[in-house]
């Protein structure tokens, strides 16, 4: 897959336009998003990540197209998984319900800055050492055991956060929002305010789950254009999506067991990939509309799973 410089340049274009569109839109007048306008930003976007599956089905050629679905559609759910995190996050942090918008904007940002770094990082290990295919393929099998393992009602902590914990230490800083503004003077002097913290601990805490979340990409595609580009789809859509699942999130009870199916095949097909470049062992190799079967029936079953047992429990 050649990606010419010029597809590059436009393609960055495109996702700051769309970004800068979203951020005057609605961040012109902050208030409480509500389930009707999410609902209608989601489709957006998810209209947006499937016109450019068809352009890339017509520039690249179909099995690309088809890489690019199930990449994103990896994301999109392991995303689902960090929305839980975000809501603790600006609970702690006693987000205002108008700014919650303008802080997912801005964390997301930060993560996809980040994860573009991981992801350039990530196809130059692999272009330059394919057996980094076991690594990763290992690192996705520990990781499935412990979400398999993790408990469904636990709580994250948020002041975790190494960065957000030094920044705090070493900058004076505010209880109390300033509406949207990183700093304000108080009593005479410049400090930084919660909104300022809550972007830095959305943006930095994403990345934690990006390290997963980014080797499952690179399982299903080398090619670092799609890995981002997935990224970058997924990531912009997921402000919207934290809006609509918002009141949802406790019923996704089962989500974690799907999403360690997922990124446990992710890991089996990655450490099959490597004995295949690395040796003549006659290893099968798990074609792309597989993978994409595979996450779909998983998420498809999770879904209903936690549907059908949450109303079991409200029937109790």
């Amino acid at each position: 897959m050649n990606v010419p410089a010029w597809l590059w340049a436009v393609t960055m274009i495109g996702i700051i336009g769309v970004i800068l569109l979203d951020l005057v839109i609605v961040d012109r007048r902050p208030h409480p998003f509500g389930p009707k306008e999410a609902t209608r930003w989601v489709i957006f976007y998810v209209g947006l990540a499937a016109l450019f599956a068809v352009f890339i089905g017509w520039y690249f050629g179909i099995a690309y197209s088809g890489e690019f679905i199930a990449g994103y559609l990896t994301e999109y759910s392991l995303s689902v998984d960090n929305l839980f995190v975000f809501l603790v996050i600006m609970t702690s942090f006693a987000v205002p319900a108008a700014y919650q918008h303008r802080v997912l904007l801005v964390g997301i940002v930060i993560a996809l800055i980040l994860r573009g770094i991981l992801i350039v990082v990530g196809a130059e290990l692999i272009a330059r050492f394919s057996g980094i295919f076991y690594l990763f393929g290992a690192f996705l099998l520990f990781t499935a055991w412990k979400v398999w393992l993790a408990k469904e009602d636990a709580e994250p902590d948020p002041g975790g956060n190494g960065l957000v914990r030094f920044v705090a230490r070493r900058f004076p800083t505010s209880t109390e929002f300033n509406g949207t503004r990183l700093t304000a003077i108080i009593a005479g002097h410049r400090m930084l305010t919660p909104m300022a913290l809550v972007m830095l601990a959305i943006g930095t805490t994403d990345l934690l789950f990006a390290l997963d979340s980014i080797p499952a990409v690179f399982g299903i595609t080398s090619e670092a254009y799609i890995v981002f580009t997935a990224n970058a789809f997924a990531l912009m859509g997921l402000r919207q999506l934290f809006f609509l699942l918002k009141g949802l999130l406790g019923s996704l009870q089962h989500l974690g067991k799907g999403l360690a199916i997922i990124l446990g095949f992710i890991g089996v097909k990655l450490i099959l990939q490597a004995i295949h470049e690395t040796t003549t062992l006659p290893v099968p190799v798990i074609p792309v509309w597989i993978s994409l079967a595979v996450i779909v029936t998983v998420l498809a079953v999770t879904i209903i799973w936690s549907y059908v047992s949450a109303r079991s429990t409200k029937e109790i």
